[in-house]
């Protein structure tokens, strides 16, 4: 019985950590497109696409996104 409840724990923690981690990832991609400018629509798609997809969409604009900000002078 004690066994079970500590490996439950343990895996609890891990899922705990993933989330609380993937919530802070969206929160950062959140904040990184309000921040910055984009062409013509970009940040009402990045926005919807973060909001609606959020693991995936904060990992696509991490890769893809960021490069389509414009430059600030």
């Amino acid at each position: 019985m004690e066994k079970i409840s500590v490996d439950f724990l343990s895996t609890l923690f891990v899922w705990q950590s993933l989330f609380l981690a993937s919530i802070g990832f969206l929160v950062y991609c959140l904040i990184d497109i309000l921040k910055n400018k984009f062409v013509q629509n970009d940040k009402i798609v990045w926005l919807l696409v973060v909001i609606l997809l959020p693991i995936l969409g904060s990992v696509l604009y991490v890769s893809i996104g960021r490069k389509k900000k414009l430059r600030q002078n």
